[in-house]
């Protein structure tokens, strides 16, 4: 019973088990699928990672890599997700935890027991089923691999093929067709960017503006500098300013290149990460669309009025927070239709004691070293150095969360996890601080 179960062997579930392993708290790990990785294991056996065969990573390796092991410096400055994937494995490897997670093991259900929790698991190969006691449980089964096709469906129907951006892998299948991608996003761009270069058309339909980033500014990383000692102790106003204005400087306005000026602010939306769009854009590679506004047989009639026919129409529109193995009922915390989930300092549930969330953030920045930092704050958790506030003022922190996300982002699904990666990394450390000191 004093055992931890840790669900999910991607980024941050390895995470997890460093640190558990690390502060000698005994632990299962389960990981549906044969290899960890998660999202960044390409044609994963788990049918969960949404990597395509392109994908690179859009913050650079040394905001990315964990603290307890480096990435080793020959890496180019934006790995491919191979590479990550065996930086994943060395990290297995050096910190000699692999024969404690078991592989192709799905968990199915965890519900509340008398002392901790009850988690039944399925092994993928036979079967058969196995369930578990535990005092605690954390849940790092990741938030991009259950994807959300636009809410609500546009009306009408379509001939062609309609695909998530989640079962992309390849441009191959584009070839010679007409490709209508919609979002502005990371993926959205990447797709389109590749559609490019072989489909006969594409065009890129978007909601609103967004701020495009280069992945370099001035010859360095671009995140360099946004966490460099003035992103450290400059105000966000000040911040968003200076970004804003070497932006600026770098690439012009974004009108000048065919796309709508963003209605936010810089820092007020995750950001998109493309070197090539503006590229495509600028050679007429890429047309630009307003949002859809109905389906039309072969084609998509615009918001603007304008129609058009595709032959394939592929839907960039986010991913849905889903614990599967939770009861929506019992755990409402984490059950939100618009992905809006009551967490203290964005990882316990106050309602459920022992009940932890690991990774569930959206960073202006990297995720994995928050995860490590989260890690950190659980095991002290679990250990007993660190107590929680009351029901109430954890109820209270999430409430003002919640304000200011409404104040700060554009409203939207894709903004309800949003954190500041060096903020939320002091507020890790602040939050383990007051913990130790309520003992």
């Amino acid at each position: 019973m004093d055992r931890v179960c840790v669900i999910g062997a991607g980024s941050s579930g390895i995470a997890a088990c460093q640190v558990l392993s690390a502060r000698g708290i005994e632990y299962d790990c389960y990981e549906t699928g044969s290899e960890v990785g998660g999202n960044w294991r390409y044609l994963n056996d788990n049918g969960m990672s949404s990597a395509y065969r392109s994908l690179h990573i859009n913050t650079s390796r040394q905001m990315m890599e964990f603290k307890s092991f480096p990435m080793p410096a020959h890496l180019p400055a934006y790995p491919s997700h191979f590479q990550i994937a065996e930086y994943f494995d060395d990290f297995v490897k050096h910190h000699g935890f692999r024969d404690r997670i078991q592989f192709r093991t799905e968990v199915v259900s965890v519900s509340v027991a008398p002392d901790g929790y009850s988690v039944t698991t399925r092994d993928r190969d036979t079967g058969s089923l196995v369930t578990s006691s535990y005092r605690s449980v954390i849940v790092a089964n990741g938030h991009h691999w259950s994807p959300r096709m636009p809410e609500p469906a546009f009306p009408g129907s379509f001939d062609g093929e309609e695909l998530h951006a989640h079962f992309y892998k390849t441009p191959e299948r584009f070839a010679d067709k007409k490709v209508l991608v919609l979002g502005i996003g990371n993926s959205a761009c990447d797709i389109a960017v590749e559609s490019s270069r072989v489909a006969s058309r594409t065009c890129l339909a978007m909601r609103r503006g967004a701020h495009i980033m280069p992945k370099y500014l001035f010859g360095m990383p671009t995140d360099h500098l946004t966490t460099s000692s003035l992103a450290r102790f400059a105000p966000a106003w000040l911040q968003a300013l200076s970004l804003r204005a070497m932006l600026r400087l770098a690439r012009g306005k974004l009108s000048s290149y065919g796309l709508p000026e963003p209605s936010h602010g810089i820092l007020a939306a995750h950001p998109t990460v493309s070197d090539d769009l503006l590229t495509r854009l600028g050679h007429g590679d890429i047309t630009v669309k307003p949002n859809i506004a109905r389906l039309d047989g072969s084609g998509v009639v615009f918001s603007d009025g304008s129609r058009e026919d595709f032959d394939v129409i592929v839907y960039c529109t986010g991913y849905k927070v889903d614990f599967p193995f939770l009861d929506s009922g019992e755990f409402s915390a984490v059950s939100s239709a618009d992905n809006e989930v009551s967490l203290y300092r964005r990882v316990v549930d106050p309602g459920h004691p022992g009940l932890y969330f690991l990774g569930l953030i959206q960073p202006l920045g990297a995720i994995m070293p928050l995860a490590e930092a989260q890690a950190e704050w659980i095991a002290d958790l679990v250990s007993g150095r660190a107590v929680l506030p009351s029901v109430a003022e954890m109820k209270a922190e999430i409430t003002g969360y919640r304000e200011s996300l409404r104040s700060r982002y554009v409203k939207s699904k894709r903004h309800t996890l949003e954190v500041d990666f060096l903020g939320y990394l002091r507020e890790l450390a602040q939050e383990r601080r007051a913990g130790a000191a309520r003992r």
